[in-house]
């Protein structure tokens, strides 16, 4: 009886040891992860950043020189929107593999260029050599509202084969403008 006893103790902190395991192997991912954030959720950063500055600010930048500085970056920030017509909604960020050579991360990103939103979905893979550090983007997939188009599934799909994200936003930016200007130029006409 008392091998019963012991195995049942035996069992039961094997239990918990592979819960202890699974517990720290997900919280592990979960501080390795950049989580997404709403307009809202950063607007209240913001402010709450900026009342603990103003109560640490004693001896370093005055209140009104940081908000001169917020509000320069948010005209540059609103600037750049207006110039490339992107606005960005969401981005997640997640680290799937670390080593000293390399680091791969899942990202996922969307937005709205003018009146076309899109989502990006990709890995990116860091290499780093003794003297520089290269990454490649990987597994891209794309997902945009006007993909009826047939030339813009060609585009869409040539882009997630390359995995060329700079070719991406600097074509959808054009497409999108001239696709703006033609969808009022038929509603003047309706």
């Amino acid at each position: 009886m008392d091998n019963n006893v012991y195995q049942v103790y035996e069992d039961e902190i094997q239990a918990l040891e592979e819960e202890i395991k699974l517990l720290t192997e997900k919280y592990e991912e979960i501080q390795q992860e950049s989580t997404s954030f709403s307009d809202e959720e950063i607007l209240r950063s913001i402010k709450s950043f900026q009342r603990q500055m103003q109560g640490e600010s004693k001896g370093r930048e005055s209140p009104s020189d940081l908000k001169a500085q917020l509000e320069s970056l948010e005209a540059d920030l609103s600037f750049l929107t207006k110039l490339t017509g992107f606005q960005f909604t969401s981005h997640s960020k997640k680290t799937v593999e670390r080593t000293r050579e390399r680091t791969v991360q899942k990202h996922k990103l969307s937005g709205n260029c003018y009146s076309l939103s899109f989502q990006l979905e990709f890995q990116l893979l860091e290499m780093q050599s003794k003297e520089k550090v290269s990454a490649v983007v990987t597994d891209l997939s794309i997902v945009m509202e006007s993909r009826q188009d047939s030339d813009v599934s060609k585009f869409v799909s040539s882009i997630e084969e390359q995995g060329n994200l700079v070719t991406f936003f600097r074509s959808l930016s054009t497409y999108a403008e001239w696709f703006e200007h033609r969808r009022r130029t038929f509603l003047h006409f309706k």
